[in-house]
């Protein structure tokens, strides 16, 4: 590792990708996450690269689809609006089998919303999204440093497993400053593309991209298939950071900015002698349900934290599976759950107040 290095949170994001060997770049911008794109078209006409700045998300991410098609790394980010337009190009993506990564800097909505920060984007990630059964695999830091490695990681899981992969952070990671370390050497999988159109010089079957298949039985087998995928991705793949539950007398829930809060809260909640877990998803999806399942009885209930009116909450929920008590607090329209807050609603459980609803 180098030295450390004080960047915002986008512009790290954009780094991360150059690094692990992106040279093909298709945007549009919107705020909170324009700084990618940006560092981009710097960055892209001095090493060679492509950058474009399309006429909409929608062209963007199909540039993505063709550029992924040709066997390279390609990428895109927007944020909340942007990425609603970009969702039927996911889905073709995802059904094509294509290796793209998305970057979703979340902003406030529902419909253009405002440039505040959010996650109320997780259902339109982690869910899908875009029309069809599939998957994105979903990955969510809570700090420059980790955004760093999870970008890099990206590109790895979306060529070993021919998948889009989103990494998903809320508008305080994309414009907040952090100090980060780089590796001097990135850990760059590098995968076979053999399915690839990039050029058959006649000694080869001709390559066919595509996610039309018109006879029911053929794209029932397709999907079939790409849930066999989805199902050894599930197994191989959760990451989770799990603290304090040992004993926990409360296990929060939360992600991005709300876990980094919920730390402070664990420290306050001590002192009233009571014993607070976080569990933090660092991937959406998968979702690590293990972790849930382990501690499903530890605590008197969970509380899960978000910035939205709820919704990874049902996947808190569903893996608890009904063992214990699952309240919510949430905060949307750019709002910010407060330490005290969350400390409020954690008392409440340990002393047995909490309905277990949503607040």
């Amino acid at each position: 590792m180098g030295e450390k290095i004080l960047m915002k949170g986008n512009e790290v994001i954009a780094e991360a990708a150059l690094r692990a060997g992106c040279r093909h770049y298709f945007g549009y911008p919107i705020t909170p996450q324009t700084e990618v794109a940006h560092y981009m078209a710097r960055k892209m006409e001095e090493i060679g690269g492509t950058f474009v700045q399309a006429e909409s998300e929608v062209a963007a991410i199909n540039m993505v689809y063709g550029a992924a098609s040709a066997g390279v790394r390609a990428m895109t980010s927007s944020s909340s609006p942007g990425i609603s337009l970009k969702q039927e190009g996911i889905s073709y993506a995802a059904g094509a089998e294509l290796p793209i990564v998305v970057i979703d800097i979340v902003r406030c909505g529902p419909g253009l919303g405002g440039i505040l920060p959010a996650q109320c984007d997780y259902f339109q990630m982690v869910k899908g999204g875009g029309h069809g059964d599939y998957h994105n695999i979903v990955l969510a830091p809570q700090g420059v440093q980790e955004m760093y490695e999870l970008v890099v990681d990206a590109f790895n899981l979306a060529d070993k497993y021919r998948n889009p992969v989103v990494v998903m952070g809320d508008g305080y990671m994309g414009q907040m400053m952090e100090a980060v370390e780089f590796r001097d050497v990135e850990k760059i999988e590098k995968y076979d593309k053999p399915w690839a159109a990039c050029g058959s010089e006649m000694k080869r079957p001709h390559n066919t991209i595509t996610s039309i298949y018109i006879e029911a039985d053929v794209l029932e087998a397709h999907v079939r298939h790409m849930y066999e995928k989805y199902k050894v991705i599930e197994e191989n793949e959760a990451r989770v950071d799990v603290q304090n539950c040992d004993g926990a007398d409360v296990i929060v829930a939360a992600y991005g900015t709300c876990a980094r809060v919920t730390k402070n809260v664990i420290k306050d909640a001590a002192k009233l002698g009571i014993k607070v877990g976080l569990i933090r998803p660092i991937t959406l999806w998968p979702f690590p349900k293990a972790a849930f399942e382990k501690y499903a009885t530890t605590p008197k209930g969970f509380l899960t934290v978000e910035m939205s009116m709820g919704q990874m909450v049902e996947d808190v929920r569903l893996a608890v599976g009904g063992r214990n008590s699952v309240a919510f607090y949430g905060r949307t329209g750019g709002n910010v759950p407060a330490q005290k807050d969350i400390l409020a609603e954690v008392i409440k459980i340990a002393r047995g107040e909490s309905e277990g609803g949503n607040n």
